[in-house]
């Protein structure tokens, strides 16, 4: 639709958006003041990601909160994004470090939309992000539920290899 979108990976210990949207090994640009530039994937989309920074897939991230709430802090602050009609920030699963460095951060945003996957152990996980959204003061804006079903190549049926229904049920539950 012709906005200009940024894509922040947060997901420091797994960053996977690099690899999704196959740009592992992108170099990194540096501006003129220091200020690193994230790595275009289309003219609307630009990406920044820990993942670019690290040596190879299986370099560890082996860091406390400081040094995590150091690395948002410097990803939202150094990344020159431009201007942008959305930055959207794929956080890791659950209410740890990364999340809430992001809200501590950004402060006034717009909203978290959270993903789950249908089997129960993931809802009871999903549930706590919902309600560390709204004690935090965001306002979740959808729930949605992937990996709820695999459609086969040959025959076109679907398989429920995780169940279904458990992130419909969690919204309900929830009002979102």
């Amino acid at each position: 639709q012709g906005q200009q979108v940024g894509l922040m990976d947060i997901d420091l210990h797994g960053p996977s958006v690099p690899r999704m949207l196959r740009l592992e090994g992108s170099p990194l640009q540096s501006g003129f003041d220091g200020s690193i530039e994230p790595v275009p994937y289309t003219m609307n989309l630009r990406v920044m990601s820990i993942g670019f920074f690290l040596n190879s897939d299986h370099q560890a991230v082996i860091w406390r909160g400081p040094r995590k709430y150091s690395m948002i802090k410097q990803l939202l602050a150094d990344v020159e994004w431009g201007d942008l009609d959305y930055l959207v920030v794929d956080a890791p699963p659950g209410t740890g470090d990364e999340p809430l460095a992001v809200l501590e951060l950004l402060g006034d945003i717009d909203g978290a939309v959270i993903v789950t996957t249908p089997q129960q152990l993931a809802v009871i996980d999903v549930r706590k992000s919902v309600y560390f959204c709204r004690e935090l003061g965001c306002r979740v804006l959808g729930l949605i539920e992937n990996m709820s079903e695999s459609v086969c190549p040959h025959c076109g049926g679907t398989l429920a290899f995780f169940s279904r229904g458990g992130g419909r049920a969690l919204a309900d539950e929830v009002g979102v």
